[in-house]
């Protein structure tokens, strides 16, 4: 089980995350839902330990992740909002370090890439260098990479970016299949849509932009989720708190509330 505990991040005084908390379960997914600015990457980027917090803790199993850092980071599989790769390596020799980094076995490590390369429609493009691969391409190089050591753990910040039909499709199946097979996803994007379809549960973080715009965000979710956006009518210049349940009503799945709350 993953347990994010008020997690906080501040720049210069401003707190861009503030007081973040949600729980994900063995065979859960749980899309982080928010628009673009809110501090989802921010928080994520916290949870795998690339930031440092400035309060508030991350328990993987009960122990803060920090106690084993590259442990945890060993157990999890992590797919960036932006596809930053080595441009003058080929597709296939990027996984094979991947692989490498993650301690797989070369004899096990073959057969993995090759049925990721097939499965994202990379086989014709293996052995061309990075550079000359499109956005979407490199997408599904690091789903890929993330996904071939098995892990317990996925994170995802805005996976479909740049994917096509076919591969959105075949991602979709798998985050289900992964579910299915007692793993956990953490799903970061900001389109209401896509995580409706895909998860099981909800935690939404808002950004302390305008009124207008929080009520047409609230308007999205009204009827849809068994508690509404709640807009702090007496600190509207501050971070309002964002509440969501499962998305039971959206999608028909169960799950328990999960709150958020960043700047």
């Amino acid at each position: 089980m993953l347990e994010v505990c008020q997690l906080t991040k501040r720049y210069g005084g401003i707190a861009v995350v503030d007081r973040v908390s949600f729980t994900i379960r063995p065979g859960e997914i749980l899309g982080y839902l928010g628009p673009n600015g809110a501090g989802k990457s921010t928080t994520v980027k916290m949870i795998i330990g690339l930031i440092q917090p400035n309060a508030g803790r991350v328990l993987f199993h009960g122990r803060d992740v920090r106690e084993n850092l590259k442990d945890f980071q060993h157990r999890i599989g992590y797919v960036p909002e932006e596809p930053h790769l080595y441009p003058h390596l080929s597709g296939r020799e990027y996984l094979q370090l991947a692989g490498r980094l993650r301690g797989l076995d070369r004899s096990a490590l073959e057969p993995k890439m090759d049925e990721m390369l097939r499965l994202f429609g990379l086989w014709d493009d293996r052995h061309s260098p990075l550079a000359s691969y499109s956005k979407g391409m490199r997408q599904k190089i690091l789903l890929s990479a993330s996904l071939f050591h098995d892990p317990e753990l996925l994170i995802l910040d805005e996976p479909f970016s740049g994917l096509d039909v076919n591969a959105a499709l075949v991602l979709r199946s798998l985050i289900k299949a992964l579910a299915g097979r007692r793993k956990m996803v953490l799903y970061s994007s900001h389109v209401l849509e896509v995580v409706e379809k895909i998860c099981d549960g909800v935690a939404g973080v808002v950004a302390a932009v305008q009124l207008d715009v929080l009520l047409v965000f609230e308007q999205a979710l009204e009827g849809s989720a068994d508690e509404a956006l709640i807009i702090d009518q007496q600190h509207r210049d501050r971070p309002a708190i964002c509440q969501h349940t499962s998305t039971s009503s959206l999608s028909g799945h169960g799950g328990d509330a999960h709150t958020g709350l960043a700047a």
